[in-house]
């Protein structure tokens, strides 16, 4: 089956465009994105009420990918720990030639179909854990390699790519398949494909995390305190859930660490706005 994701752009002779002319038409094509990442929905849903027993039995959630995807896979399992206060081993991105690779082409580390399942083998796998593969194509060998071996030794697996009926597809148990079409830019995958993968990823980790019981109401709150504006963001969280004034509130973040655990501490009996 021919790769959407390698066919020709559907624009040509681009550096005779003008640039209002470049970016509207950049523009049209990632307004294709969400559509064909709203299709994929309920195989992102089998794929949630799958992880969320996991996890809660103390699985692990393994991203696998190289270059562009491999960097998104990285990024959003970088975001769990701060965002949602969750352990960093929970959530493990891992890209083909190591973390090198974040701000360099690894030459040839893409094309080591062994290289992943060694990489997860570092964390001494377990039955409860997941394997997600990341590959615009659906073709590449250290994803493909990796969630072989995952699916081999009875972890769930699970599929992002932009190509219809890939390998990688086919290898998983889940296989989510936004199809975007071709690139503004001929193969280009960092542009519609990279797109449409980090909205499956945000998907992915947010509504596992919400249902982890890792978000009350809309608010995040077990992020951590890594900074002044974070801090901040947490006393006006607790602000609204208590009624009580600034300086209060931050004294209690402060002393507990997290607006969680400030708003159900014994110190919270003791408000007379209570």
């Amino acid at each position: 089956m021919p790769q959407i994701t390698e066919s020709d752009s559907q624009y040509h002779n681009l550096e005779q465009m003008s640039l209002s002319e470049i970016l509207d038409r950049i523009n049209y094509e990632d307004s294709k994105v969400h559509k064909a990442v709203k299709k994929e929905l309920s195989k992102i849903q089998k794929l949630v009420e799958l992880l969320v027993p996991k996890i809660k039995a103390g699985g692990r959630l393994f991203y696998i990918g190289a270059g562009t995807s491999g960097r998104l896979g990285v990024l959003d399992a970088s975001e769990i720990p701060p965002t949602f206060g969750m352990p960093k081993e929970i959530v493990i991105g891992l890209i083909a030639g190591g973390d090198e690779a974040l701000r360099n082409a690894i030459e040839g580390a893409e094309d080591d179909q062994d290289s992943a399942w060694i990489d997860i083998q570092k964390f001494k796998p377990c039955i409860n854990d997941a394997v997600i593969g990341i590959a615009a194509s659906g073709e590449t060998p250290y994803v493909l390699g990796g969630i072989k071996k995952a699916k081999q030794n009875g972890l769930l697996t699970a599929a992002i790519s932009c190509n219809p009926g890939s390998s990688l597809s086919n290898e998983a148990d889940i296989a989510i398949e936004p199809i975007v079409g071709p690139e503004f830019i001929t193969g280009s995958t960092r542009m519609k494909a990279g797109t449409a993968q980090k909205m499956v990823l945000n998907m992915i980790s947010t509504s596992l995390m919400i249902k982890l019981g890792k978000i009350k109401g809309n608010q995040m709150v077990d992020m951590q305190l890594s900074n002044k504006k974070l801090i901040k963001r947490g006393t006006r969280m607790i602000m609204k859930e208590l009624g009580i004034d600034k300086k209060k509130a931050l004294e209690l973040l402060l002393k507990y660490g997290s607006v969680r655990k400030a708003v159900s501490s014994s110190d919270t009996k003791f408000l007379p706005e209570n």
